[in-house]
Parts: structure tokens; sequence; C-alpha cells
């Protein structure tokens, strides 16, 4: 029988032998009364790599995005995210039901720049929402996989600075973004008050975040992580996986690039000679968008799963592949080949007027 190969997202991933080992032999202890060894470490580790003063281990990269906007905002204030951002597409409307905030969305496709974060700014006149903060989402799930720009990360920062705004950045992908900006996490997280990284993606733990900034901030998050439901007891050997995809797995994340952008060139070559078009994006991490205008996704992804490749829709005409560490590498041509083919077959059908690309 074919064996799936599952591109849906890189949180499909399971914890490799070594990485269950680890977690068998974590020592623990009751995180609620912060006596967890291992979850301790794992704190002061992931403070270490954003080159923040603390942090704060969390269930999910959900839970450290609404955190922050706890810390960073008061109810009626207004954030500033670009186009399909995750705090305001895929947390279930948790912003406005927790924080009390509304979303102003800057730029075009998920990016923005210090001046669209001009425009963005409301004036302070006691009848419009108060401007409190700016989100940035790197690397951006819906614009691609891409990589937010660090000229304009730190052109923006200023802006804020100048207008008294925090800054907030949800890098769930944050480990994607460094090795393909060939820059530190560190360095990409400098210029914000608070980060929020993910364990259980592109480093291949089975569950985790976590939510970096000053010791003040981190105080402030523990409590918020406790209203929220999210205070474990022996959490430590959640946060030994962590620790091992740290150790171990950030290294490998360039083949997941690499497998991306081998799948595109097949795409690719299977729509260029197709009667109906078709977009494929040039990866710059580990997340691929296919969009065939007028052609129902469902049909794509109905059409790789025939085939033995799991795929994800995401609009109307818009499908998402996404490699992780659970993609081997001699499954990789496999892949590419069966979604090129996937993608011929539904090019050769009849267009549907009513569908379209849009993600956001």
């Amino acid at each position: 029988m074919q064996a799936t190969i599952d591109l849906r997202s890189d949180t499909v991933t399971r914890p490799t032998a070594a990485m269950r080992a680890a977690m068998a032999a974590a020592e623990v202890g009751d995180d609620v009364y912060r006596e967890d060894p291992t979850v301790r470490a794992l704190e002061e580790r992931v403070a270490e790599l954003t080159g923040k003063e603390a942090a704060l281990f969390v269930p999910s990269g959900t839970m450290g995005n609404q955190i922050a906007l706890l810390c960073h905002t008061q109810r009626g204030d207004e954030v500033i995210v670009g186009e399909g951002a995750h705090c305001a597409f895929y947390e279930s409307g948790a912003a406005p039901a927790w924080s009390g905030v509304q979303f102003a969305f800057a730029g075009r496709g998920g990016l923005f720049t210090a001046a669209d974060v001009e425009d963005a700014i409301k004036p302070p006149q006691y009848y419009l929402p108060r401007t409190r903060l700016v989100a940035i989402e790197n690397t951006h799930n819906r614009a691609g996989g891409r990589v937010f720009p660090q000229e304009d990360v730190l052109a923006i920062a200023s802006v804020a600075r100048a207008h008294g705004l925090a800054l907030h950045l949800d890098g769930a992908r944050l480990w994607n973004a460094a090795v393909a900006a060939g820059r530190t996490p560190a360095e990409l997280a400098a210029p914000f008050d608070t980060v929020s990284v993910c364990f259980s993606k592109g480093l291949g733990a089975p569950v985790g975040s976590a939510l970096c900034g000053s010791a003040d901030v981190v105080r402030a998050a523990l409590r918020f992580r406790k209203m929220l439901g999210g205070g474990m007891r022996q959490a430590g050997v959640l946060a030994a996986a962590a620790l091992y995809a740290l150790a171990h797995h950030q290294g490998r994340i360039a083949e997941d690039h690499e497998a991306a952008r081998a799948i595109a060139r097949a795409m690719r070559a299977a729509a260029l000679h197709a009667a109906a078009p078709a977009t494929i994006e040039e990866p710059e991490t580990n997340i691929l968008y296919i969009e065939t205008p007028g052609i129902p996704a469902e049909r794509l992804v109905e059409a790789a799963r025939r085939r033995g490749v799991l795929v994800g829709a995401t609009g109307r005409s818009a499908v998402r592949a996404v490699t992780h560490l659970d993609l081997a590498p001699e499954q990789v041509a496999p892949a590419a080949s069966a979604l090129a083919e996937a993608l011929a077959e539904v090019l050769a059908q009849p267009r549907d007027r009513g569908a379209e690309g849009a993600r956001a």
C-alpha cells in the first residue's frame, strides 16, 4: 500500500525516537509552583536564543500571541497587523474576545512598511480607538512563508517608538526566518518588546511555544497564562522535547526549504504548457502556495490525495503544501511528482468562474 505523504502543515510531525527518549528521561516538577527544572531550563535557553531577558513556556502559539496582546493593550485598543495575520485570522476571534482589541490591517499580502504603519495609526482623539501595538508575523504563513525584510522591521520599529507603540513578533516560524535570512533569531527579535516562538512546527516537537520579553512582561504573562488555562504541572516532559528540538533540529531546517523549492519546480514545469493558468510561488522557506484561478482548490487537494499526498485548501482556489521534519529526503521527489501530476490533471479540467485565488 502506498504510504501517505502529509504536507498539510509542519504541525503534523511526530517526535523522533531520540526525542521520545529525552521526554521519558526528563526531570519534572510542578510548573504552576515554578518547580519544574526542565521547563525552567527551556525558558532560559529560549530567552537566550531570542536575546530577551526572560521567557514563559505556553501550550500553544495562539496562547503566546494572546498573552502578548493582554500584556500590551487595554480593551478598546487597536493593533496594527498585516493582511492574513495569524493572530487575527487563525485564533478563533480570541483577540476581541479576551483582550477587547480590534485590528487595523496595514500593507498588502501580509507584509507592510513604516509608511503603512504611519497611515494606520489613529490620531489621539477620544472618539477613536487608541493605536497601541504593532504585531509582525515572521515568517508570514498566509503570505507563503515569506520572511519579513529586516530593513522594514527596523523602520517600522522606529515609527512605532516615535508614536509610543509597543511591538510584538509572532515568530511561530522564526527559526525558518532566521535560516532563510542568514541571521540569528536574536537579531530578528531585537526590535520587539515581546516575541512568541513555536517548537511544534519547523522544530518538530509535539507541543509548545514560548513568549519572550522583559522580566516584568513575563511576570505579567505568567498570571495571564494561568487565567487562560495554560498553567501545566509536570510539563517538563514537553519542555524536554522542545529542548531536544532546539539542540538537534535547528540545523536541518534548510533541508525543508530546499524540499519546498524542489516541489515548486516540478509543479511549475507541469503548469508551463497547461491550458489553464496556475501560480506556483517560489518558496522563501518551507511553505508553498499554489493558486489555480477558476479551479476550486478541493479539486487539487483530492487529485493529490489520490496520489498519496495530503495538502490543504486555504482559499477557493489556493492550496498550501508545507515541508517538514517528517518528509524524508527520499520522499521529496515522489511528492513533487505526485503534486505535479495532480496539478496537470486539474488544469486540464473545465474552469469554475466562481472560484477565486485570494487567500486573505
